[in-house]
This record gives structure tokens, sequence and C-alpha cells, in this order.
């Protein structure tokens, strides 16, 4: 899919080894017995200790990698060095998770000589089942041994579970007059919903960031991003976005909110963003990534509350499966939104390569071409674009279709 740029980045190859100093593999080591041999485990790791932040899932039940990871990072005071992660079973509700995901730690410390509570861990896959550890085991050393500055396609296949593609965005920009970039791969495809709305997403960049302005930058971006991302109203279990700073750019460390910062914090949203969008496109069973976009609010909360009230109808997701240009739907989620506007000041339009067209005016119907509606709605991209007052404030939410493949896949997702 076409990235969108919406700060005049540079786009580059490399996802997360863009960055100076950051090398990965990926392996398939026989987590679950796969025909395919598709990689089911990888690593990511920097020549030098890193500045880590993260967000976690939001959901009451946490997967055992999120708490060993919030652990150790809370034990180096936001240090890191490496990245540990595997799919194809999520290591969560199980009465040995915590005791695994340590273990995955000192299994990527030992082979790479660094300390385990330097390691962020993560899993994905199927919830309840027993991580089993020996595969684990056996590929450490392996996965050690090919670590690569270009191994970054590897470990971005590693982590998808019934993702069609992999997922991966990389820009350079610059801070005190330096060149630094920023890259990260993402995977999730269903079992999406805000309040840390994917599964896995790894970040890496050379600039120089404390800690601070790490967590500071990510929290930030993840409320516009992946917290307004719905696939299919389920907040997964192990959702988590890390990201990793090396300063190998040698720029001045940024350590407070200045040009800098917003040079940084702009180059993790034109990612964050870009990734968001092809998890969206991407959703279990998807034929069409729905974009929408509300604008004339007064605040941005409410702003965000609105377009995610859209995205995640399930109605309404249905009709622009049909090409339906049934706005009464949008209309309808855009009123039970939790927000206070005005909806007789709400305007609705769609959108797509196809052309524009209105459908809704001072929220109420006008005439519109049908046939001109579903030549718009046919495309594979489609944007609704809801105005609901005055204010200054706008906010996008990234969805896509309900689709018959969608109950297909999850009518069978442990086989």
């Amino acid at each position: 899919m076409e990235l969108k740029n919406t700060y005049n980045h540079k786009f580059i190859d490399g996802g997360v080894c863009a960055a100076r100093g950051f090398k990965a593999s990926g392996m398939y080591c026989g987590i679950k017995e796969n025909p395919t041999k598709k990689n089911d485990i990888c690593l990511v790791v920097s020549d030098k200790i890193c500045n880590a932040a993260a967000v976690y899932t939001q959901n009451k039940v946490k997967g055992a990698p999120i708490l060993v990871t919030k652990k150790n990072l809370e034990k180096t005071g936001g240090k890191a060095i490496a990245v540990i992660a595997n799919s194809k079973n999520a290591n969560t509700c199980n009465a040995d998770g915590e005791e695994k995901a340590y273990r995955m730690c000192g299994l990527a410390a030992d082979v790479l000589g660094i300390k385990p509570e330097e390691v962020i861990v993560a899993s994905t896959g199927v919830i309840g089942q027993i991580l089993p550890i020996e595969p684990v085991e056996r590929a450490v050393k392996p996965l050690a041994d090919s670590l690569s500055y270009t191994g970054n396609e590897a470990a971005a296949t590693a982590i998808m579970t019934t993702d069609t593609v992999k997922k991966e965005v990389a820009v350079e920009f610059t801070a005190s007059g330096k060149t630094c970039r920023l890259g990260g791969m993402a995977k999730g495809s269903g079992m999406i919903h805000p309040n840390m709305a994917t599964t896995l997403n790894f970040i890496t960049t050379d600039c120089a960031v404390s800690t601070e302005m790490l967590q500071k930058a990510l929290s930030e971006v993840v409320k516009i991003t992946y917290n307004c991302l719905s696939v299919d109203g389920d907040t997964s279990t192990n959702d988590m976005v890390c990201v990793m700073a090396n300063g190998m750019a040698e720029n001045a460390e940024i350590i407070a909110e200045n040009e800098d910062y917003t040079a940084f914090r702009n180059a993790l949203y034109e990612v964050m963003m870009n990734m968001t969008r092809m998890l969206a496109k991407d959703g279990e069973g998807a034929t069409k990534l729905l974009e929408c976009t509300v604008s004339g609010a007064d605040n941005l909360d409410t702003a965000i509350t609105v377009a995610k009230s859209v995205i995640c109808s399930p109605l309404f997701k249905c009709a622009m499966f049909g090409s339906d240009a049934n706005w009464g739907r949008i209309l309808c989620a855009v009123g039970y939104a939790d927000a206070e506007f005005d909806i007789n000041k709400v305007n609705v339009s769609l959108s797509s390569a196809a052309g524009t067209i209105d459908v809704c005016k001072n929220g109420a119907g006008i005439d519109f071409s049908e046939e001109i509606a579903k030549t718009i709605l046919s495309e594979d991209e489609i944007g609704i674009n809801v105005s609901i007052g005055n204010g200054e404030i706008s906010a996008t939410a990234w969805g896509c279709d309900l689709t018959y493949d969608y109950v297909k896949i999850n009518g069978d997702y442990r086989s």
C-alpha cells in the first residue's frame, strides 16, 4: 500500500534495522508444527545499550511476556539491548507463563552476553496453551549466529500470525544537525481494538533520546495512532509497543520538549501511523481499509471518540464490505459516541481514489447518486469524512470492512 507522508519525511528501507547499530534475525523453531515452516521466533539486538519505553494492553488479562517486560524495564530504569519474540503461542493464562518468559530472556542474554533484564520479551498467538520452551532453547544460538544488519525481513515475518503481509516502515529525520533514522515492524490482523490496539510492535532509532522523552513521545503518538485502530472490537491480551533508542546518530540527547523533540515525535508518528494503516488494511478477512476523519471538534478527545465510534460499528463495516452508501449507519454511530456536539451540524462525505460524494448535511440526508457512491465505495481504501461543528481540532481512526472470511478465519483459529 502507498505510504502517507504527513511531515515530508524520506522513507527508507530496513524496518527495525534501518537505524544504525541494530541487527535482527528470524527463523522457524517449531513452537507450533507448521508444514510451511514459517518463521516463528526472532531477535532484534542493538550494538549499544538503549533507552527504552513501552506501552501495553489495557486488558485486565495480560500475557506473561507483558508482565516480565514491564518488570525488566522497571529494574533497568528504562534500558534494554535486545528483543526476543515468538508467534503461534501467546504464553498467556498459563501457570508457568512468567517462568517461561523469564527463561526466554535468560536464554537470549546468555547467548548475547548481556543481562536478562536487558531483554524485552514478547509473544503472540493462541491464548491458554502451554508454551513449549524446548524449541526456543534450540533456536537461540542459531538466531544469534544469524543476526544481521539486513535481517529485518526475517524478524518481521517471524511475528506474523494471521497476517497476510509483513509490516515495516522507516524514515530519516534531522536532530541537532545530525541525520537520524527511525524504523519499525508490526504484526496484527485480528483481536485488534482501541486501548493498545494491536499485538506486537517494535520500533528502533539511532536518535539520542532520554527515557523520559521517549516515553512521553510514545504515549502521545500511540493515542492518535494505534489507539485509534479497530478491526473487530477485541482488545488483545498481549499488545505491546516498545521503542529503543541507542543514540548512535550522535545528536545532542533530547531531554526536553524542543525543536529536536518535535522532529523525533513527528518521525515516530509517521512510522506508527503508517503501520496502523497497514494493520487496518490487513485485518482478518478484510478487503478494504477504512479511514474515518472527524473535523470541526472543540477538542481532541471528542474528535477521537467520534471517529472510533464510526470505525467500530459492525453494521457500518458490513455496509462497506457491500459497497453500500448506507450513511444512516454512520450517523447512528456518530450519535451514540460518548461526546458532546450538535448533531444538527454534522456533515458526512465518502471518498476514495474514484472521487468524493456528500451524503449528509446538517444531520439529514441529501440527494446523491447511488451509482456514483457504489463506484467510490468499490475501491480498497475508503475515506469517511465527518464534520461535527466549527472547531479547529480533527482526528482519524482506522479500521476495515467486516467480511465472510473474518468468521471463517476465527471459526477454526486454533486448528
